[in-house]
């Protein structure tokens, strides 16, 4: 009796798995619904796959803008769009799905509905919040341009923006990392660059969320592979660029290793960090047309004061968008101050590992890096250690 049972019951699961096997075969999804105002016009069903757009179907729309599309169901979670003209709504299929929409042809996206909501009212949510960003960071690029706002305040003001966005994808990502919204989510792009910059370490674990999660849940799909291979590489420059941060906080750096400066100083000449060698140089990144810079320079002018008879002196480079404004200033400072043109952009932040305005180090006098100042109220106290 029991081997019958047993067999019976064998032959009931196995049953069941190749009638689902059956059933995977042909699985399809369809996108049907109406859109206003939009007779004559072509609409296109677009897969947006990772090596970029690719027409799937289109038709022409009739008076009643009624359509429907049946394509071939994803194995795994992907990305389609319908677009109209240069107006596009963005969806996400997941499983085998009948989704409805229905919109306006007069502005396509602000009026589309689609169900099942849940994750597509996600994907929109994200994209609003995308869109919301890039319209405030061209606004303040704009005060930027026209000399409203300068170059320390539009950083803050941009890291403020992205931040709103960030908090909110962040909930997102990590409510549900292996949800398409969230595969969404951490690659939006304002200008063609990541809003997540995978190669900073606060925004890192939002790419190695949705990574671990598809790789458990979609191991063999192209976007997890593309996505986990992506992932490991930021990790690697992460980690260099981690290194080289280190070096530079903690460990001496010989002559060879730290790289010279060389800008024109407020006379117009030349004036090298390495022509200091012999002195106990502060090398200061700084911006004189900032909030801190006044207060930043007494202190420095302090210590200055203090010591420069026994061999202290002071490099100093602004990073102003503003030449005259730094010539102004520079003018009255007691020290080397020179100007590099490029400002924010500069090399010299990179490759000093600046993230910040002031900051600065400590260079022996055979030129080695010795410090970083982390606490300027100490700087009298890292000066003399050194005399």
């Amino acid at each position: 009796m029991n081997k019958l049972i047993s067999s019976t019951l064998f032959l009931l699961v196995a049953s069941m798995l190749l009638l689902s096997s059956c059933n995977s075969k042909g699985k399809s999804f369809s996108v049907n619904g109406e859109i206003a105002s939009a007779e004559g016009q072509v609409l296109y069903l677009e897969h947006r796959g990772l090596g970029g757009l690719e027409i799937v179907d289109s038709l022409k729309l009739k008076e009643n803008g009624k359509f429907s599309f049946k394509e071939k169901a994803p194995e795994n979670p992907e990305f389609y769009q319908l677009r109209l003209g240069e107006q596009i709504i963005v969806f996400a299929v997941d499983s085998i799905e009948k989704l409805q929409l229905n919109a306006d042809a007069s502005d396509l996206y602000n009026t589309y509905e689609i169900e099942p909501a849940i994750l597509n009212q996600q994907i929109k949510k994200v994209m609003d919040m995308q869109r919301a960003a890039k319209n405030d960071i061209s606004g303040l690029i704009a005060k930027h341009d026209n000399k409203e706002i300068e170059d320390i305040d539009l950083m803050e003001q941009v890291d403020s923006v992205l931040t709103v966005y960030k908090t909110f994808a962040s909930n997102l990502i990590l409510g549900n990392p292996s949800s398409a919204a969230a595969y969404y989510a951490v690659f939006q792009k304002i200008d063609d660059y990541l809003i997540f910059d995978p190669y900073e370490k606060k925004d890192y674990p939002m790419f190695a969320a949705v990574a671990t999660s598809w790789n458990r849940f979609y191991p063999d799909a192209p976007r997890t592979k593309h996505l986990y291979e992506f992932t490991m590489n930021a990790l690697r420059v992460r980690k260099q660029q981690q290194q080289q941060g280190d070096l530079l906080n903690n460990i001496t750096v010989t002559e060879s290793q730290l790289p010279d400066i060389s800008l024109l100083n407020v006379k117009g000449q030349k004036a090298s960090l390495s022509s200091l060698k012999g002195s106990i140089v502060l090398l200061d990144f700084t911006a004189y047309k900032t909030d801190f810079s006044l207060q930043h320079n007494e202190t420095i002018k302090r210590v200055y004061e203090k010591y420069k008879s026994s061999g202290m002196t002071v490099y100093q480079i602004s990073f102003d968008s503003d030449a005259h404004f730094w010539k102004n200033v520079s003018a009255e400072l007691p020290w080397t101050t020179v100007y590099d043109p490029a400002s924010v952009n500069s090399d010299l932040l990179r490759n000093y590992n600046v993230r910040e305005l002031p900051t600065a180090y400590i260079l022996n006098k055979e030129g080695d890096m010795v410090r970083r100042v982390e606490d300027f109220g100490k700087l009298d106290q890292y000066i003399s250690e050194l005399l």
